[in-house]
């Protein structure tokens, strides 16, 4: 047992070792980031969660069909909520306001057939689409992605938030989607 805690113990020091360097790497490249940006007076879109103010509701109704994914939450337009916001949790994106009112919103469930987002690999910059699998009620898939992109298990999927012309995506980009739990 000792010799377990002492193997143990050098594995988690060879691993804190590492993940300060990628923290440096980071910093690093973020700071490079932000200095490139500046000289070249790089123009950007919304950024998540800066560039957004929260708005905490909690869920009052939940859509009845069969088919229909969609919740109202107990906030609307007296509370700044409109049409297209998107709704996220802790855990990452839940879905879009479509129909709003003073005091209340609905929203369409990510898991709603009719419901897609652009969205990207997090680990390959791979790119693709999140929509409802036909085949279950609860499942998302990330559909439409290159063959030649290698898409693992364990990745992280974000929001894409793409911009062309005077067309922007509902969803900034970088919102946290889900992870890679198996690949077909």
């Amino acid at each position: 047992s000792l010799l377990e805690a002492r193997s143990e113990a050098e594995r988690l020091r060879a691993e804190v070792q590492e993940l300060r360097q990628r923290m440096i790497q980071s910093e690093f490249a973020r700071q490079e980031n932000v200095t490139l940006r500046r000289l070249l007076n790089y123009l950007e879109g919304a950024r998540f969660p800066e560039d957004y103010d929260p708005v905490f509701v909690e869920v009052i109704g939940r859509s009845p069909g069969a088919f229909s994914q969609a919740i109202t939450i107990a906030a609307g337009t007296d509370a700044g909520v409109r049409v297209e916001d998107p709704v996220i949790t802790a855990d990452g994106l839940v879905g879009i306001v479509t129909r709003v009112t003073g005091g209340t919103a609905r929203v369409q469930l990510l898991t709603d057939p009719e419901a897609a987002v652009s969205a990207i690999d997090l680990r390959t910059g791979a790119s693709g689409i999140v929509l409802h699998d036909r085949g279950t009620r609860e499942t998302l898939v990330l559909d439409r992605v290159r063959k030649q992109d290698r898409i693992r298990r364990g990745d992280e999927i974000v929001t894409a938030g793409w911009r062309a012309g005077g067309l922007s995506s509902f969803y900034p980009k970088g919102i946290p989607i889900g992870e890679v739990t198996s690949v077909g």
